[in-house]
């Protein structure tokens, strides 16, 4: 998901938002793991009543490595970046990472190349390079590409390619 906030007059400045869609709330996992683990527990007593006496135990560590499984998988999705530009800089910073870098939006360029199954976005500038939005899916990547290649046109007063 991009979520772009667009320069004021003001201040001449353009930051996107790079998120993973989530479509699962905090509240619903809850929800969903509960009702998860009720189903396997249930299961496994009717097991237990049938005569297997350890199927109750091996439902309780089932139902909590699913919990914990579908609890690393959901903060997967906090992940984010905040792509930031102005006529001297556009600058990356990952979130809930605190790393943060900085090109000049005069040099950069914006590539797609063909990469492991899929397509990067990398902005290049002075020999660095930087992957942005691999959590995003394939047209969000392409989409997101030439919104800053036209971005980046405009800061820089270049014609539109």
């Amino acid at each position: 998901m991009i979520v772009l906030r667009p320069a004021t007059a003001g201040l001449p400045r353009v930051t996107m938002w790079l998120k993973p869609n989530r479509t699962l709330s905090r509240r619903g996992l809850c929800r969903l793991i509960v009702v998860l683990a009720a189903l396997v527990l249930m299961t496994a007593g009717l097991v237990a009543w049938q005569g297997n006496v350890f199927a109750p135990l091996f439902a309780l560590m089932e139902s909590v490595a699913m919990a914990i499984a579908l609890r690393v998988a959901w903060r997967a999705g906090d992940r984010s970046e905040r792509i930031t530009l102005d006529a001297e800089s556009l600058e990356v910073q990952s979130l809930p990472g605190r790393r943060c870098t900085r090109f000049p939006s005069y040099w950069v360029r914006v590539l797609l190349e063909p990469g492991s199954g899929r397509q990067r976005l990398l902005l290049s500038s002075h020999g660095r390079e930087l992957e942005i939005g691999a959590f995003l899916a394939e047209q969000e990547r392409t989409a997101l590409s030439k919104k800053l290649m036209v971005l980046l046109a405009d800061f820089n007063g270049q014609p539109r390619k």
